[in-house]
């Protein structure tokens, strides 16, 4: 069983006079739709939600109330995309990079300058901590945890954040595309999704870049 997480990292920020900006993203193994990532900020001492933890071992329901409470407690909350030609164009891990960066700028000031945002470290104050390996191609300085949704709150709160609105982008493009069940699996490569590719073939909203749809084993 995996650990839940605490504040330790929020409350060293905290004693440096300083808050935490936790970062995660959601999509990154799908076969369709955006990678989302989000920045999440909580007040000093801010008490910990009881169910925050990995996004992944939530139910949907339970994702959805965590979401709503996360951001009526977050002082600072920023949600960035980058779209399926963004991810096929600079690849899964640049995308994910892009979209991180994004969140990060909408989190520190409330706005993006779009896909060019100033390459910087965040403002003097703050401590960026993102979930998994670092990524040179952020653009800001910061720290990375393996696993860190499962051992820093603010990080569990941002892929919480993440995934409900990625959940909410896939349900939204799945009345268009129905062949493809993205209402149930949410772009990712299940039984029902590889049947409604091989039958119909893939769409705009596919990352062409990804097997099996760039072999072509499904469809060619």
């Amino acid at each position: 069983m995996r650990p839940l997480p605490t504040l330790e990292r929020e409350r060293l920020a905290w004693a440096e006079h300083r808050l935490l900006i936790g970062v995660d993203e959601a999509g990154r193994g799908p076969l369709a739709g955006p990678v989302v990532a989000a920045a999440v900020v909580f007040p000093p001492a801010a008490e910990q939600l009881d169910g925050v933890r990995d996004s992944k071992t939530l139910p949907a329901r339970r994702r959805e109330e965590l979401a709503l409470r996360i951001r009526a407690s977050a002082i600072r909350i920023g949600v960035g995309a980058a779209s399926t030609r963004e991810i096929d164009r600079l690849n899964i891990r640049v995308a994910t990079a892009l979209a991180m960066r994004r969140a990060v700028g909408r989190a520190l000031s409330s706005h993006c300058e779009g896909p060019e945002a100033p390459k910087q470290s965040p403002a003097e104050g703050f401590v960026l901590l993102v979930d998994g390996l670092p990524f040179p191609e952020l653009g800001y300085a910061h720290e990375a945890l393996v696993a860190g949704d499962a051992h820093c709150y603010s990080v569990a709160a941002a892929g919480i954040v993440a995934k409900t609105v990625r959940d909410r982008i896939m349900r939204s493009l799945a009345p268009r595309h129905p062949a493809y069940r993205w209402e149930t699996n949410m772009g990712y490569g299940t039984s029902d999704h590889l049947a409604g590719i091989a039958s119909c073939g893939p769409c705009r909203h596919h990352r062409m870049s990804f097997a099996p749809i760039a072999q072509q084993e499904l469809f060619g």
